[in-house]
């Protein structure tokens, strides 16, 4: 990254003024994801605390990178940019909202080190429902109808009408928890039967660390499966 000094100084800003922003975006990008249980959080959010009392145009671009760095040297967190994907039956060429840049932070620890130090235990029960879902999806070739999750989700023990699942509460809502935080994204697609809605894996489902610790999970279940069927025999 070019050095972020330089590039402030040909801006009319101080540089007390500067790192107060940096720091006010740090602070939104870590209240605002614990309180939204890891929800992306839109550029244009970030950009508002910068353009709220300053008018230059380079100014939130140089602001979120150098918080970037902030929270990476200082918090140990990876703040990822993510670009909405489409859903796969939309046209190429249609403009749409899908384009728009998010952030989401990421722990930098190994997965190992985080899970034994840093993993709250109380949600793990949240993680192991993600993937969960998203194994499905993708076992599923990445495209999913509803319907079909929902068989495969019952073979869970989980029932799209269970309000009151004693460990993950309202399970429609868990499961819509997992579009909001862009691990899915689902489309309507019309058919001669009528609109059939379709789950998909979105981009954090995609991302290259995630899609790794999935195929790692699936592999281990199966080998695990099996195992359980040679001790039967």
């Amino acid at each position: 990254m070019a050095n972020t000094g330089e590039d402030f100084s040909q801006i009319d800003i101080s540089k007390e003024e500067k790192d107060k922003l940096v720091s006010e975006v740090v602070r939104y990008m870590l209240f605002k994801s614990h309180q939204n249980s890891g929800c992306p959080i839109k550029r244009e959010e970030l950009t508002q605390i910068v353009t709220k009392n300053y008018r230059q145009r380079a100014l939130p671009t140089l602001v979120i990178n150098e918080a970037k760095e902030k929270l990476s040297s200082i918090f140990g967190y990876e703040m990822k940019e993510l670009q909405r994907a489409r859903p796969s039956t939309m046209n190429q060429n249609q403009p749409s909202v899908t384009d728009s840049k998010s952030y989401v932070i990421v722990s930098k620890l190994p997965p190992e080190v985080y899970g034994k130090y840093v993993e709250d235990t109380e949600t793990c029960h949240i993680t192991g429902f993600t993937f969960a879902v998203i194994s499905i999806v993708h076992l599923a070739g990445g495209k999913i109808a509803e319907e079909n999750l929902w068989h495969h989700l019952v073979r869970l023990g989980l029932k799209e009408t269970d309000e009151s699942h004693p460990i993950l509460g309202n399970l429609k809502q868990a499961l819509e928890a997992l579009v909001l935080q862009r691990y899915l994204q689902k489309n309507k697609v019309n058919g001669p039967e009528g609109n059939t809605l379709f789950y998909e894996l979105a981009e954090r489902a995609l991302d290259q660390s995630v899609n790794q610790r999935l195929k790692e999970y699936i592999t281990k279940t199966v080998n695990q499966d099996v195992a359980a069927v040679e001790i039967e025999e």
